[in-house]
């Protein structure tokens, strides 16, 4: 595929995947304010994800590739599927106990600069244009989170742990088992083995979660459905596909990846129709507004690079 058709194909499949993705923040948030526990909610989102998946796999013998490559590298499947969703939703779902549906999305953003810095694992260089860029994102995020009254630093600090790790296992993950696949899956068929061998994970989350708080309530296993709907299939299937028809060009790779700030603005006006949360102040509006010239810049100078 031309790098053209590809780099603007990704950036439009990196934005809606981007709009699906904030849904995970909204419904995360409202079934925290609903008494949900965390554990059933990041758990639930998958075991619901996994049989959503398998019906388009069932068609035209597409599962069968799926078992072989699980046959030629267990360990590294069950390793990095466990990483790349394990590690990252778990603990971003934890944080959603600490602020608003647009705070905790906000935070998330530090996952741009993770995939860049994540480069040289790859033999790369880091690409320097979209670090820059990434820098001025991140700028944005931290303005995000000014209230009023200043920056909640404890709520602030306490989420930034799980944030953290979220931030760096998502990419790491998604670009080993790339790496792992080498083409032989489709984004479909990767992201079910993904899915299947992070299964073990969730299982014993579900367990500990039954132990801690019972078992979920309907309406809480019901929003876990719409996440598992619109970020376990739609939004993961789009981001994936983007991420791998760049995959080849690190800073195309690294643009991509900065799409996810779009799930700042995403959630903002979800959160403010559905869970009416408080607007930003005076500096988390500049805040907005320095993600959207982050993008912006991200993307000429990217393309002033590449040709676009």
């Amino acid at each position: 595929m031309h790098t053209d058709t590809a780099g603007w194909r990704g950036l439009a499949l990196g934005l809606l995947a981007s709009f699906f993705f904030a849904f995970t923040f909204v419904l995360n948030r409202s079934m925290d304010l609903g008494g949900g526990y965390w554990g059933w909610s990041a758990a639930l989102r998958y075991l619901f994800t996994l049989p959503l998946l398998l019906p388009p796999l069932l068609r035209g013998g597409r599962l069968r590739p799926v078992f072989d490559e699980l046959r030629r590298a267990p360990g590294q499947w069950l390793l990095w599927s466990t990483v790349g969703f394990g590690l990252f939703y778990a603990p971003l779902t934890l944080a959603s106990a600490f602020g608003e549906s647009w705070f905790v999305a906000a935070a998330w953003q530090i996952t741009i600069v993770a995939g860049v810095l994540l480069t040289p694992l790859w033999g790369q260089r880091i690409p320097s244009r979209q670090i820059v860029w990434a820098a001025v994102i991140l700028a944005g995020v931290f303005l995000l989170q000014v209230r009023p009254g200043g920056v909640d630093w404890q709520r602030a600090g306490t989420a930034l742990g799980p944030i953290l790790i979220a931030a760096f296992s998502y990419p790491l993950g998604n670009r080993r088992m790339m790496a792992l696949c080498q083409g032989r899956l489709s984004t479909l068929q990767r992201v079910f083995g993904m899915t299947l061998c992070s299964l073990p994970f969730w299982l014993i989350l579900s367990v500990w979660s039954m132990h801690a708080a019972g078992w979920p309530s309907r309406g809480q296993v019901e929003q876990a459905f719409l996440v598992a709907l619109f970020s376990g299939v739609a939004a993961t299937l789009l981001f994936f596909r983007a991420t791998e028809l760049v995959r080849h060009d690190a800073r195309q790779l690294a643009l991509v990846e900065a799409t996810q700030s779009g799930e700042v603005l995403f959630t903002l006006l979800l959160g403010l129709l559905f869970l009416h949360d408080a607007l930003p102040g005076p500096a988390g509006w500049a805040g907005l507004i320095l993600i959207v010239a982050g993008m912006v810049c991200n993307s000429l100078s990217a393309g002033r690079k590449h040709g676009l």
